[in-house]
């Protein structure tokens, strides 16, 4: 192993357990009404009475989850162990009680601070992650429970987000299935039918999904049953038609990525589109999701074990990184996004002028972590020495300017102009413990 990766492992092994988790830990669990606080502002002003969202629940489950999995694997002697098998069955034991809707299926995508539902739309991003964690959890602790529960998610997307006239997963519906008319995912999204954005988080809760099926099929321990609140910790085995259904999901999205949402002309991930798969109006690049689209396309390519797969994904994995390094700083860091107009943009007469780029180029911290494990994925699988590079610089980047060393966590991100930002954030509906977790989690697995 190289220096500078012994270094890299150990230096962000040291913030996941020193900064990251005991953050979430000690400052954002909720004693008084279960699982954790929906909001603690940039200026570190708690909000108890915050609503929960989805998202963040979903992803502190993941983030646990995973830390339990691969910290037990690096060394059962690992400080604070059970505290992250703990605070990842506090998540999954919330969500299952008030994020999980019992009538309609689904989750929610929020609840009150009393846990009670507070908006209960249908956004398949979410349930998603819900999915994602539950995987997670599952592939961490052999609980059955969360296994029939994540299936149940899979099955939920499959029956009500898919498009079978076009292909490919809408974004929200109402809470019992009906069509909503506004659809996007935040009010920063244009409201279209489909979006990269979730389909880039159904890809990967799907990935994780089939790869826990596989490990647990591969165990061969006992016959599976799906009988909800049941237990076994000794793993378990799934029958072969469960994991064909995955598996054709999975395969149909990496189809998806490289034949609709890549943009065959820029190369980069395309945002927007109607329900035929038309091009949303405007010229949007997000180059976060850009690298980030690169490694998860390619894990999904290589958990699907596929080579003929694989050697199409990995020359798009290439490009698409490619495309993204129109968002990278002289110092490693990489802007958000950039849009390039055209008349009219999302269909408002107002836009600015056609050929006009405005660009988000503040540098958030989500964008920063992904940037470093996509340079990072690089380098591992194709020997790209400058993406090592690159993926340092990122990491040094952060080092020194996003990381809260005094109160745990990252900044939710810095200007342009090199100020922080403290208006968003620093725990919330979006600021979960997950792209950054997920960073030193990626790095301490690649290399143990």
């Amino acid at each position: 192993m190289k220096k500078e990766i012994k270094t890299l492992k150990q230096e962000v092994l040291d913030v996941l357990t020193q900064n990251i988790l005991p953050f979430w830990l000690d400052k954002m669990q909720d004693r008084e009404h279960g699982g954790f606080y929906g909001q603690m502002t940039g200026r570190y002003e708690l909000n108890r009475e915050a609503d929960k969202g989805a998202i963040l629940n979903a992803r502190i489950l993941w983030s646990f989850s995973a830390a339990y999995r691969v910290l037990s694997h690096l060394s059962p002697h690992t400080p604070h162990l059970s505290d992250y098998l703990e605070a990842a069955t506090r998540a999954k034991d919330y969500i299952l009680a008030h994020f999980i809707d019992k009538e309609y299926g689904g989750v929610y995508w929020s609840v009150d601070c009393l846990g009670q539902p507070k908006d209960t739309k249908k956004q398949f991003y979410a349930i998603g992650f819900a999915l994602y964690g539950l995987s997670e959890y599952a592939r961490a602790t052999g609980d059955r429970e969360a296994l029939d529960y994540a299936l149940q998610l899979f099955d939920c997307i499959e029956e009500h987000a898919f498009d079978p006239a076009h292909n490919g997963y809408i974004e929200a519906m109402t809470r019992d299935w009906q069509p909503i008319a506004d659809m996007r995912l935040s009010d920063l999204d244009a409201n279209y039918p489909k979006s990269q954005n979730t389909h880039l988080h159904i890809i990967e809760p799907y990935t994780n999904l089939y790869r826990c099926l596989k490990e647990m099929q591969a165990q061969e321990s006992c016959s599976y049953v799906p009988v909800i609140g049941s237990v076994l910790p000794i793993g378990i085995t799934v029958p072969e038609e469960t994991v064909a259904s995955v598996e054709g999901a999975l395969r149909n999205l990496i189809d998806i990525f490289t034949d609709k949402i890549l943009n065959p002309v820029t190369h980069h991930l395309d945002l927007f589109f109607e329900m035929d798969w038309t091009r949303g109006a405007g010229q949007q690049e997000s180059y976060g999701h850009d690298i980030e689209c690169s490694w998860l396309m390619h894990e999904a390519a290589l958990v699907l074990g596929d080579e003929k797969v694989l050697k199409k994904v990995e020359s798009i994995v290439k490009m698409v990184a490619k495309a993204s390094e129109k968002g990278l700083n002289a110092d490693g860091s990489m802007i958000h996004e950039a849009t390039i107009a055209t008349t009219p943009l999302y269909g408002h007469p107002s836009s600015p002028d056609e050929g006009t780029i405005t660009k988000d180029d503040d540098l958030h911290w989500w964008v920063q972590a992904e940037n470093v494990v996509g340079w990072l994925n690089l380098y591992q699988h194709f020997g790209d020495e400058e993406a090592l590079q690159r993926a340092l610089r990122c990491w040094q980047y952060i080092k020194d300017n996003l990381i809260d060393w005094e109160h745990g966590e990252w900044y939710w991100s810095r200007r342009a102009d090199g100020t922080l930002n403290l208006d968003d954030d620093h725990a919330g509906f979006w600021k979960c413990p997950y792209h950054n977790s997920r960073m030193c989690l990626e790095i301490i697995e690649r290399y143990s």
